[in-house]
């Protein structure tokens, strides 16, 4: 079966939850989530929620499981904590929960992200993966970097992903 056969059948608007990692933003500062947001809508797409959680283990697992628990998205895309300083968390926090991991989209996202910034790609650890029903993407908090990921990955293949988690 082709891809485009495939990709028949898949929803094309789902329910978004947005979430900014951050210990030095709030909700009106948050231009990564805020884009993210919007360009969620322009899709056609229902955002849920648009929160700010700080950069810690039990507090971003929290919001995470409640969540994921209780609004039930079918995505929820967390921007912030992925690199590799001691106060980037988020993968500690999340990868944990995951039922299932999407182990391709940090690589690709590595590719695409070495294609505009050079090695310093190396530097995010990038990931996504399955909390209960619902796909959860991390990724770095850079407004570039949130925009290469949302239009050269998530939004390409979301209803596809969610079509699968439904099965």
């Amino acid at each position: 079966m082709s891809t485009k056969a495939h990709k028949q059948g898949a929803p094309k608007h789902v329910r978004i939850a947005v979430i900014s990692v951050s210990t030095t933003r709030n909700l009106s500062e948050d231009k990564s989530g805020a884009w993210i947001k919007k360009q969620a809508k322009k899709e056609g797409h229902e955002v849920v929620i648009h929160q700010v959680v700080t950069d810690e283990i039990n507090a971003i697992r929290e919001m995470v499981e409640h969540v994921t628990d209780k609004i039930e998205p079918n995505a929820a895309i967390l921007s912030g904590g992925t690199g590799i300083s001691p106060k980037d968390v988020t993968i500690e926090a999340v990868r944990p929960l995951f039922k299932k991991e999407l182990t391709a989209f940090g690589p690709i996202f590595a590719q695409l992200s070495f294609d505009q910034i050079d090695s310093a790609a190396i530097l995010s650890r990038a990931t996504a993966g399955i909390i209960n029903n619902t796909i959860v993407f991390c990724m770095p908090g850079s407004i570039k970097a949130c925009k290469l990921a949302c239009n050269g990955l998530i939004f390409p293949e979301l209803g596809h992903l969610i079509k699968h988690i439904r099965e």
